[in-house]
């Protein structure tokens, strides 16, 4: 039985590459004339995607056009889809096709020459056999029945940059490896490199035996294994392609003489703009691991049956399940929980085992928080709350469950729930538009913290559906998606919820800024009392240090819900020591129960490029520890 035949020339392309791209259809049975052939690029409208042509065939630039086998060109009539608002491409031949005879849809430029200028223009992301699909209608009455498939593979371009994945803290003759990434300028791995191209590998206080010349490979990646530090100190890796003259480098690493925890970066709440990880979760969480190298994950889907059914939560749990791999990248199962504005706000629920329900809130068991609360144990999982200052998402902490929420989420890319505008944040929830978000002070996490609610912080990244979904067409103030540091013993589930719990975390804009805050030898997180430390309550040794991508403006100790101490680095890393020495029991707050008075302390790092860091706050107690407060009905 004959076969109908459909390829792509070229079959190979380079992300973002413009070029007259060919796709050729030879049908199996002879097709009339009035038959009609419907071609669909699978786009869906974003700056990165396959683009969009144009069908004049007056003009010459990025259109779509299809030649007959007798040569003659037709213009494609653009259609409308119930699926998308984008059009597919139609085209109605004007004579009888023979089976065998090939048939040419063309986009780009029918001319020879300036076709980098007005050709059509590849997606900016690889994508291994990307399908372009032709529907075919014998009888021209519109009734798609049957469709062919053209493959295109979308490779790396040219090689742009060097991106060095390396530890953010490593001990003293502690080995670790380095992954080096050949990328185009979309970020892309590549091994498309000038002939002879070699890569110097240097780092400071460089070891006499190490002189690395490297290649760029076809695969588009090194791994560099077995280095180490002699010395305690702050390093950066150093790759200098010898051809440009380019020099490439790490984020810092932080070298301890010897310490118990390492950091790992990650991210609970945040979708992806490439891979949604509703509809493609395997694809998004392998572009979490491996492409942008992050160390924990955790799924966000909001529980609504119109965001996602069960089928598709069923799809997501069964890979957070395979993904997760101990001492390589922890996945966790996450849902959004969104309750009444104020009393119980909007709230990431990370589940601390795989295969959870998802808590839809028109079910019964799932319609209040506390009935969440009572129906479960902290054990099964860790409640954050997120956009605290939102109007929409607004969580006033009144009904703060320090068994539940360790950590509250202080940023993410709508804006910072730190403080108000007024009050110095520099990234506050803000809109031009009537519809969007606006900050609401009571969600503030300083007037929290002031209360004597205690948590650490997280920040999450971008978010584009449920209540932040229409924020691009609201006039919403958007920034960089934020990153979550955990400092932790290990590198699993049980790990990192271990350093949850003792807020042993910090939240930054994005970078891999390194940012850590002691008293009196006390990391971020703790807990202190002049009960077992008599001396806090005439002095607090303050010490720390901050390590930025970029210069470091101004570190901010707040003290209280105030800055207090004000530092101006100048150069990328800054270590720093002082005293507050004014008596405890002057600057102490009061709690609302009959926990002792207490003072709290957190860092603040400020970039001069405005990208920022906080650390999770450390509390002293004047007197005895102070316990949790009891909740109602516990």
């Amino acid at each position: 039985m004959r076969r109908s035949i459909s390829y792509a020339e070229p079959k190979t392309a380079l992300a973002g590459e413009k070029k007259t791209w060919k796709f050729i259809y030879a049908p199996a049975n002879d097709l009339p004339k009035g038959a009609r052939l419907k071609f669909d690029l699978g786009s869906k409208g974003r700056n990165f995607d396959w683009e969009i042509p144009q069908s004049n065939l007056k003009s010459k630039k990025n259109l779509i056009w299809m030649e007959t086998p007798n040569k003659k060109s037709l213009a494609a009539t653009e259609v409308a889809t119930p699926e998308s608002s984008l059009p597919q491409f139609e085209f109605t031949l004007p004579g009888d096709v023979k089976a065998g005879e090939e048939i040419a849809i063309f986009l780009g430029t029918p001319e020879e020459t300036g076709i980098e200028k007005k050709g059509n223009r590849a997606q900016s992301h690889t994508f291994r056999r990307r399908p372009f699909n032709l529907y075919v209608d014998p009888k021209g009455k519109g009734e798609y029945k049957e469709h062919e498939t053209f493959h295109v593979d979308v490779k790396g371009g040219q090689l742009h940059s060097i991106r060095i994945i390396v530890p953010s803290v490593v001990n003293k003759n502690q080995r670790f490896d380095v992954i080096v990434r050949f990328e185009d300028e979309f970020g892309n791995l590549t091994g498309h490199a000038p002939e002879g191209t070699l890569i110097e590998f240097s780092y400071e206080q460089l070891r006499e035996n190490i002189s690395w010349k490297l290649f760029v490979p076809e695969t588009g990646f090194i791994n560099l294994p077995n280095l180490y530090f002699n010395e305690p100190g702050v390093y950066k890796i150093q790759l200098k392609n010898l051809s440009t003259d380019e020099v490439f480098l790490s984020a810092p690493i932080k070298c301890f003489s010897d310490t118990s925890r390492q950091l790992y970066w990650g991210n609970f709440h945040g979708e992806l703009v490439l891979h949604d990880a509703k509809e493609n979760i395997e694809s998004c969480l392998r572009h979490i691991r491996d492409d942008e190298a992050l160390q924990f994950f955790g799924t966000s889907s909001f529980e609504s049956e119109e965001e996602t059914s069960a089928d598709i939560w069923k799809g997501i749990g069964a890979h957070v399940s395979e993904f997760n791999e101990d001492d390589r990248f922890t996945t966790f199962l996450g849902l959004q929980w969104t309750g009444t504005p104020g009393e119980e706000g909007l709230r990431q629920i990370v589940y601390l085992k795989d295969s959870k329900p998802l808590l839809r809130k028109k079910e019964s068991k799932a319609s209040h928080l506390k009935k969440i609360y009572k129906s479960h144990t902290p054990k099964d999982f860790v409640s954050i709350p997120i956009f605290t200052m939102g109007s929409e998402t607004l969580y006033d902490f009144e009904n703060f469950n320090p068994e539940y929420e360790k950590v509250v989420e202080i940023y993410n890319a709508w804006g910072s729930s730190e403080c108000t505008k007024a009050e110095g944040n520099p990234r506050p929830i803000a809109s031009k538009s009537k519809k969007g978000i606006k900050e609401k002070a009571d969600g503030s996490i300083r007037k929290a913290l002031n209360k004597n609610y205690r948590f650490g912080f997280v920040a999450g990244g971008l978010d584009d559906r449920g209540v932040f979904k229409g924020l691009f067409d609201e006039a919403q103030a958007q920034y960089s998606p934020g990153l979550t540091a955990i400092l932790a013993a290990n590198h699993s589930r049980d790990g990192l919820v271990q350093a949850l719990d003792k807020k042993s975390c910090y939240a930054t804009t994005g970078p891999r800024i390194l940012a850590g805050l002691e008293i009196a030898g006390h990391p971020m997180g703790s807990e202190l009392n002049t009960k077992a430390k008599p001396g806090l309550a005439y002095n607090r040794h303050i010490t720390g240090y901050a390590v930025g991508i970029a210069p470091i403006k101004e570190i901010l100790i707040i003290r209280n819900g105030k800055p207090f101490h004000t530092l101006t680095p100048k150069g990328e890393t800054f270590d720093f020591a002082f005293d507050d020495d004014e008596l405890l029991e002057k600057i102490t707050l009061k709690s609302k129960d009959d926990r002792p008075p207490f003072v709290y302390y957190y860092m603040r790092v400020m970039q001069a490029d405005g990208h920022l860091a906080w650390t999770s706050p450390i509390w002293v107690d004047l007197g005895a520890p102070s316990a949790p407060e009891k909740k109602k009905g516990k």
